[in-house]
């Protein structure tokens, strides 16, 4: 998603690999195909599963909104919401309970849908899991120090902070509409024998500026830094989120990642997953990566992915694979409407599959910003009205 925001200072490039589909198709396939172009299509690519454990992380159901139930002062705006904005599936969490659970028809409790660029999140979790576990010594080592095949290339001095920022330096193309550009050739050009398809392609991009000098979005990034979390965990991305997260926190259901053309996980893109699922790995970033008492990233870890490393507009910008809107509040963001807003302060979150005909639109953007505002409003509202604990 390429949100061009045409406010100075408000520019935020956009997330994942374009996608053509109906009204709400997502909902009812486990393999949405992410077609960058009509010849640069990723329809033939497998998925890899993310087992689930027996045990699940229930969540139960919290106070109901009065304001949005039936006969509420503000049914209207949320089933407007929800129609206007093709929105496929809504659930707020606080206190990590359900305080309101909506589907569209098409979609359920148990449909598996898309992330889009919300992966990105995820994979830039597991290389905190990665430091956690020892596999990986710091954000600051090289890439090559993990990823061999990039030395003499334009990543000689990259460090992974600056894969998980997006700040390499390296020149990339995020041109959803040209054939030429980097995102469509990453799934086209030929692949060097015996490679990873990221590393092949992304090992002939040139520099343009130093490295921690420029941001550019780069899905191709995200995806290298999946190829990486592999390298170093000698582990499919698959299996560790499955072994450290999914089964360990209790996920409801499996989940798939999508592969490249040589079996690895695109990781700027592309797990499907329930919408409580979603609901639930934002729950598990309130709670600091915190399982059965202890966390399974370094302490500071979100403390510094959820915070804004690259300032891009006033009091935000980008952080590790997270988008940093006001300072105090973040969310993964997939083209299509796909989102987790997490607000540490309410203990709120918010998950939301959409199917929006456009992958990118300010228009439903600040819709999406709106509704969230709305739904804050009343949050607020009813801690003003709360009985004194007195």
């Amino acid at each position: 998603m390429r949100t061009n925001l045409n406010t100075p200072n408000l520019s935020v490039i956009g997330l994942a690999v374009m996608l053509t589909l109906g009204s709400f198709t997502l909902a009812r396939r486990t393999n949405v195909p992410g077609s960058l172009l009509k010849n640069a299509s990723r329809e033939n690519q497998k998925e890899r599963e993310v087992p689930k454990g027996s045990h699940v992380h229930e969540l139960s159901q919290g106070l109901p909104f009065t304001a949005f139930s039936a006969g509420g002062e503000k049914e209207k705006a949320i089933e407007d919401f929800m129609t206007e904005q093709k929105v496929a599936g809504l659930l707020i969490l606080q206190d990590g309970k359900i305080r309101l659970e909506r589907y569209a028809p098409g979609h359920s409790d148990s449909g598996l849908w898309s992330s889009m660029s919300v992966a990105k999140s995820i994979t830039s979790t597991l290389v905190g899991v990665a430091i956690k576990d020892g596999y990986i010594k710091s954000v600051d080592d090289t890439v090559t120090d993990y990823l061999p095949d990039l030395i003499g290339s334009a990543y000689d001095k990259v460090t992974i902070r600056h894969l998980l920022t997006m700040t390499t330096g390296v020149r990339w193309n995020e041109n959803y509409t040209d054939q030429n550009s980097d995102i469509a050739r990453l799934s086209t050009d030929s692949i060097e024998p015996g490679m990873n398809a990221t590393v092949s392609y992304m090992r002939r991009l040139p520099a343009e500026a130093e490295p921690g000098k420029k941001w550019v979005y780069s899905t191709g990034e995200t995806d290298l830094l999946g190829v990486l979390v592999s390298a170093a965990t000698h582990q499919t991305l698959s299996h560790y989120l499955s072994s450290k997260i999914w089964i360990p926190y209790g996920m409801e259901q499996k989940a798939t990642w999508t592969l490249d053309r040589t079996g690895q996980e695109l990781g700027g893109c592309c797990l499907q997953m329930t919408l409580r699922d979603f609901a639930r790995f934002g729950q598990f970033v309130l709670e600091d990566g915190r399982i059965n008492g202890e966390s399974v990233v370094p302490g500071d870890w979100f403390k510094t992915a959820t915070h804004t490393q690259v300032p891009l507009w006033p009091g935000g910008g980008y952080g590790f694979g997270w988008w940093i809107f006001n300072g105090s509040t973040f969310e993964a963001l997939g083209i299509h409407g796909q989102m987790i807003h997490i607000d540490p302060a309410r203990r709120l979150v918010i998950a939301v599959n959409s199917a929006w005909p456009e992958a990118e639109s300010n228009e439903r953007q600040f819709a999406v910003a709106n509704f969230v505002k709305i739904l804050t409003d009343e949050i607020d509202k009813e801690k003003k009205g709360s009985p004194d604990p007195k």
